[in-house]
């Protein structure tokens, strides 16, 4: 059973699922093999509400090579599922860092065919590195202001209580 676009994206998105949920979700979305190729194409206005961006960015993004919708007999862009599912990945690579000019050698590459699926990947394995690494630095500056809140007085039943929390030393100089 496929599930449309929308469906995968609203899976997605909704509020409050586990982040296993929103991996399998975005797997869906990103997998050529799903998705209804039924679907009618989808104008600027839907697509940029449906992928969260603003029709500017989607037209940037055009403008850039890294997505080629389809006009319609009065000019308007169309999307169809393979351009949603080509943004939705665009987007989580821009959101985890990568600069345009990567996204742009990547987009080139796909299209060039299977022949470019190794430095394709190597692509991947390089931006999945830039990603751990960048977690690595949020869950420290995470740890840190968990710490601050806690020797503030705050109460988190996930984390120590303050009474738990080591004592601030007197000299110092972190505020």
């Amino acid at each position: 059973m496929t599930m449309s676009t929308d469906a995968l994206v609203d899976r997605l998105l909704a509020d409050g699922r586990s982040p296993g949920a929103a991996v399998i979700a975005l797997i869906d979305l990103l997998d050529d093999t799903t998705g209804d190729t039924d679907e009618s194409p989808r104008r600027i206005t839907e697509t940029s509400r449906l992928v969260g961006l603003s029709a500017h960015t989607l037209r940037y993004y055009e403008r850039e090579g890294l997505v080629r919708p389809a006009r319609n007999t009065s000019g308007h862009r169309e999307y169809d599922a393979a351009d949603v599912r080509r943004l939705v990945f665009l987007t989580r690579m821009r959101v985890s860092g990568m600069t345009m000019h990567d996204l742009k050698r990547y987009i080139t590459l796909v299209e060039q065919g299977e022949s470019t699926i190794p430095e394709r990947r190597a692509m991947m394995s390089d931006q999945r590195d830039r990603i751990a690494r960048r977690i690595r630095e949020l869950t420290l500056a995470l740890e840190a202001t968990e710490y601050k809140i806690r020797i503030y007085g705050g109460r988190d039943d996930a984390l120590l209580n303050f009474s738990e929390a080591p004592a601030p030393s007197p000299s110092s100089p972190a505020g």
